[in-house]
């Protein structure tokens, strides 16, 4: 009874194939060697992934200069690997299609390359945001209070701002006609403590002050105190 190869050959040629990559790159064992040797004259679909196998070898292998643009170099391997393929699929006869082999990991350089440089803009931007957040942590406040937590002086009665533009003179003429004195500041704010000067009631003053155009505000420290009271 006589063998038929080329059952044979179809038989055995999943293993065979998924060996090709060792056979070219001089890997594989001496025992496998022999099969591939055996069996690529029998078939053509393992000649012709061997004669493309061997071309990407190459190509992976030949000496490039240094280069300082890993992106274009990458394109450039790309591009040389796509034409080797093209011209060894054109140069080979047709054949019927192998199976899929096993374990023949494929290269998805755009994927890896876009999935890098996801990676790094989203870790950039989490980075800014950090900052960003320190930086309005740390910052001072832009805006004053009228009213602080410092104590009051035993003779305070009114708290003042008046406008910048207001003169010495005209600030003088204000605390006079209501009955009033400084008796600290002006703050960071502009705002000025003032004690009474005469029997005035508080309530008039306040009235004399929130009258007067050069002042911007005017609050009393008691307000508790009745129209007639004073301090």
């Amino acid at each position: 009874m006589t063998i038929d190869p080329q059952s044979s050959a179809a038989r055995e040629h999943p293993a065979i194939s998924s060996l090709i990559p060792w056979y070219v790159n001089g890997s594989i064992g001496e025992q496998e060697r022999q099969r591939v040797d055996a069996h690529l004259p029998l078939c053509a679909a393992c000649r012709d992934d061997l004669a493309r196998e061997r071309c990407v070898y190459q190509a992976m292998n030949a000496e490039t200069t240094v280069e300082y643009m890993p992106a274009a170099s990458l394109k450039r391997l790309q591009a040389r690997l796509d034409g080797i393929g093209g011209a060894a699929a054109a140069a080979a006869p047709p054949a019927e299609a192998a199976p899929e082999r096993p374990g023949r990991p494929s290269m998805p350089w755009q994927g890896l390359m876009a999935a890098s440089i996801a990676v790094m803009a989203l870790a950039l931007s989490v980075l800014a945001a950090d900052r960003w957040m320190q930086s309005r942590a740390h910052a001072a406040p832009n805006y004053y209070t009228v009213t602080t937590a410092t104590a009051r002086a035993p003779d305070e009665v009114i708290r003042a701002v008046f406008s910048p533009a207001v003169t010495l003179f005209e600030l003088q003429a204000i605390l006079d006609d209501a009955g009033l004195r400084i008796i600290s500041g002006p703050t960071e704010a502009g705002v000025y403590s003032l004690a009474t000067n005469s029997r005035r009631p508080v309530n008039s003053s306040l009235a004399v002050l929130r009258a007067n155009a050069k002042v911007r505000f005017a609050e009393s420290t008691r307000p508790n105190m009745g129209p007639g009271d004073t301090p």
